[in-house]
């Protein structure tokens, strides 16, 4: 699975926000952020672990 560390990213992210959304009471806000901070997180892990990281 070449996306896992992205896919992992994006539950971390919506983790985070679930967490971020609750506290402000807008769950949407939280989901969005969780969305945008997961792909950020999933890009630069399967970047800085490069190609040769991909099992």
């Amino acid at each position: 699975m070449r996306n896992r560390k992205i896919a992992i990213g994006i539950a971390l992210g919506l983790g985070i926000g679930a967490g971020v959304g609750s506290a402000m009471d807008n769950i949407g806000i939280g989901v969005g952020i969780g969305l945008a901070l997961g792909l950020a997180i999933g890009s630069a892990w399967k970047a800085w672990t490069g190609k040769s990281g991909g099992k």
